[in-house]
């Protein structure tokens, strides 16, 4: 595999790549030759590049792993794609949803393993809840609802390039985190969200950075750091979201409570070892990660007894190896791992936020996502 784009997620790719054991990191490149060769060295591989071209060009390489800003997203992907390369990719899939449509017509046309990091679906009590709602233990859906809330956006004086619409999108905190919940509602319901009504807000509007000489320089900001969002599914049941990076004391508090009329789940990333189980008139229960107690599709998933935690880096790789497992085949259709996120599923997500956007720039009116372009089929 080559990997372009070494900022913080890549050595999370990097160290799952690596943890398969049967997949050689190739190569790396970044924005420049220099700082490429800093992290091939520091991550001990052989060859660094700054020029993402030279790997998509390169016939030795099979899979490129896409790590770049948002804004580079498109590019680097399709390049792979043109070259026949099987590609995974770093959410959000590109800036936009035409660009997300044209990733997955692609990578169709390919005929190749097009994968997208909602990696939230790696975790083994996801999959175990997916499968209780799959089965009918929650009975007929009702309300879906949940929280992804951080605060590192809490001091005026940090910014990043995720808060300049020209190099992460029209959007900021809804497309960074609200994207990991919307995927992983879907994903364990079984339902699709068909309206949204969304209120959107920056608590936030003026920061602070340090340039280049060290000069002070004042930044007004436009994308929204808080998010409140009303949600209707596809089966009839309501739901709601919260999104915020400016929330003092949350750090990576993704939630996730699905209702039915027999039963409810709840399940915290922070404390993703367990799954609250809620019912009417009986003990509520939590469920922890234990093979025994697994449904069959989760226990693979999970790689240590009972007792023993498994953490953020776990799930990534599983759904890294999932990934593998699809690109082993060949990228094969009928191939592709049951809980695998797709450019597909990339598609889809941008077509969300592009509803929440617009709900609120409407004044706060129910807004229906997009409709799909018509798919594209292999020749």
């Amino acid at each position: 595999m080559g990997l372009i784009g070494p900022g913080f997620i890549a050595a999370h790719h990097i160290d799952a790549v690596r943890r398969l054991g049967n997949v050689e990191v190739a190569a790396i490149a970044g924005s420049t030759f220099e700082s490429a060769r800093r992290k091939a060295r520091e991550w001990n591989i052989a060859r660094a590049s700054g020029d993402y071209r030279e790997l998509t060009g390169d016939p030795a390489i099979d899979v490129i792993h896409n790590t770049t800003p948002n804004h580079l997203h498109f590019e680097v992907s399709l390049a792979a794609l043109r070259a026949g390369k099987h590609v995974v990719a770093d959410k959000p899939l590109a800036m936009d949803a035409e660009q997300c449509r044209q990733l997955h017509d692609a990578a169709v046309q390919a005929g190749v393993a097009h994968v997208v990091t909602f990696n939230y679906r790696g975790n083994p009590l996801v999959q175990h809840a997916r499968s209780m709602v799959a089965q009918g233990d929650l009975g007929k859906l009702t309300f879906v609802h949940g929280q992804y809330l951080q605060d590192w956006l809490a001091d005026d004086t940090v910014y990043s390039w995720r808060l300049d619409p020209r190099k992460s999108g029209p959007s900021s905190a809804l497309l960074d985190i609200g994207s990991h919940w919307c995927d992983l509602a879907e994903h364990v319901s079984g339902l699709k969200i068909t309206s949204v009504l969304a209120d959107l807000a920056t608590v936030v509007p003026v920061r602070y950075r340090t340039s280049a000489s060290g000069k002070r320089q004042r930044v007004k900001v436009t994308g929204e750091d808080l998010a409140s969002v009303l949600l209707r599914f596809d089966n009839g049941a309501r739901g709601c979201l919260r999104v915020g990076q400016v929330l003092p004391g949350h750090k990576n508090d993704l939630q996730l409570e699905v209702n039915g009329r027999a039963a409810s789940l709840r399940w915290l990333q922070e404390r993703q070892n367990e799954l609250w189980i809620g019912r009417y008139a009986q003990p509520d229960s939590v469920l922890t990660k234990d093979l025994a107690l697994l449904s069959g599709d989760a226990r693979r998933y999970a790689h240590l007894p009972a007792g023993h935690q498994e953490a953020w880096s776990d799930a990534f790789f599983n759904l890294i190896a999932d990934g593998y497992r699809w690109i082993a085949q060949g990228g094969a259709v009928k191939a592709k791992p049951a809980a695998l996120p797709t450019f597909a599923d990339g598609y889809r997500s941008a077509r969300l936020i592009e509803a929440m956007l617009r709900s609120h720039a409407d004044g706060g009116v129910w807004t229906q996502p997009a409709e799909p372009a018509k798919r594209v089929r292999k020749p």
